[in-house]
């Protein structure tokens, strides 16, 4: 009997307890979820003009464009012009360090893309970019 008391005490000790491993994969799983930013579209396709002197940006959490029918979508929604500036206040609560970015279409008006601009930079944010294609 002795022999089976040795074997069964070998046999619980090669049990690995993964517990503390699960909860290492959720906490990580939470903290990746939450400092993570996610791809914001504007909801229309742009056909952008072209320029020369264009740099590349990453990371704008804030995306307005306007079609050639001077429309104005913000997340997928319609706005009209006088609607910009809360609509950017909201989302900028979301990410107060977030930049802007405006893609306005070849065909719409410059005085609209202006005073988009003017809008977004009434509420705070100081770097806002104009998007365009590569010439």
């Amino acid at each position: 009997m002795a022999r089976r008391n040795i074997s069964s005490a070998a046999e619980e000790e090669e049990d690995v307890n993964v517990t503390p491993l699960l909860d290492i994969v959720f906490i990580m799983l939470i903290f990746f979820i939450v400092t993570s930013t996610f791809v914001k579209e504007p909801g229309i396709e742009v056909d952008r003009p072209e320029a020369l002197t264009g740099e590349e940006r990453k990371l704008a959490s804030i995306i307005v464009a306007i079609s050639e029918d001077d429309e104005i979508w913000i997340n997928k929604e319609l706005v009209e012009l006088d609607e910009v500036r809360a609509v950017v206040e909201q989302l900028r609560r979301e990410n107060p360090r977030g930049t802007a970015v405006v893609q306005a279409d070849s065909k719409s008006k410059t005085r609209l893309l202006v005073e988009v601009v003017t809008q977004i930079r009434s509420t705070g944010v100081a770097d806002v970019a104009v998007s365009t294609e590569d010439a």
